[in-house]
């Protein structure tokens, strides 16, 4: 009797000119859909005034964003790189993912969800954990191994996916003008900073977590009829510079001294780890 062998994953190429395609379509599902069944709050202060404003413009199209991108994984074949990602790193970078759960814990506004109806903050929860596994699984997910693949130093990967994470911000500037400018240079740092996670964990879960959780904190304080701003708000902002500051002084000393090079069939010859 013969021993049928099992069939070999399908791991297709996706190049990084396909790759920007791939995030306009994404973006296009996020702002395309948001604007069609959204719910319009510009007449107030408040970014979600309620539970329908969170579903609609949140739930609806950052989750359809979600199956996207769980999808061009699916069809590319990548779901066991992209979750897993072993490249070493210096012990020192465990710091980031660590302070940057706890200052998000911190800067909650708890005295302003505590106003809320349940309803609004248990929508709230599932929107900000959309974002997490969204844009992690499209861009420290697919941008990091689609950077990769193409033969990039680990210091270019980091660079040219935080910085297309950043420009894709810039389409905030259609409801918010010319701040999202400076929103998607802030928003470039931090996805280096959940590219350092994705290194000190070894799996994009961990990116995953501490991004929801981090923007959870953040639209804390924008929901709601009448939000209050917390003065915890402040300690992501600290967080945010202490940790730009720290990664340049010591950018050369991410990569391990004598760095064990991770098995990657995909990746071409002659490419070391580099930091930035």
């Amino acid at each position: 009797m013969s021993v049928q062998s099992s069939p070999v994953p399908v791991s297709r190429r996706l190049t990084w000119p396909w790759f920007l395609v791939v995030v306009v379509v994404y973006l296009a599902i996020l702002q395309g859909l948001g604007a069609l069944i959204g719910v319009d709050r510009s007449s107030g202060d408040s970014q979600f005034p309620t539970t329908e404003s969170v579903i609609r413009n949140g739930v609806i199209p950052i989750g359809l964003s979600v199956l996207f991108g769980a999808a061009v994984v699916t069809w590319l074949g990548w779901w066991s790189s992209v979750l897993n990602y072993r490249v070493p790193v210096r012990r020192w970078v465990r710091f980031v993912p660590i302070s940057m759960l706890v200052v998000a814990v911190l800067a909650v506004n708890y005295p302003n969800l505590a106003d809320q109806p349940l309803s609004l903050v248990l929508a709230l929860i599932v929107m900000t954990l959309f974002v997490g596994i969204g844009e992690e699984l499209m861009f420290r997910g697919i941008g990091v191994q689609v950077f990769k693949r193409a033969g990039l130093s680990e210091g270019k990967v980091a660079l040219w996916s935080s910085v297309v994470f950043g420009v894709v911000h810039v389409s905030n500037a259609f409801g918010e003008g010319g701040a999202a400018v400076l929103q998607a240079v802030i928003v470039s740092t931090s996805g280096y900073f959940f590219y350092l996670c994705l290194r000190v964990g070894g799996t994009l879960l961990l990116p995953m977590l501490v991004h929801g959780l981090w923007d959870f904190s953040l639209v804390s304080n924008t929901v709601g009829a009448d939000p209050k701003t917390s003065p915890g708000m402040i300690l992501p902002i600290l967080l945010q510079i202490a940790l730009i500051v720290l990664v340049i002084v010591k950018r050369r000393t991410i990569e391990p001294a004598n760095p064990i090079e991770s098995v990657d069939p995909h990746a071409q010859p002659g490419h070391r780890a580099a930091g930035l």
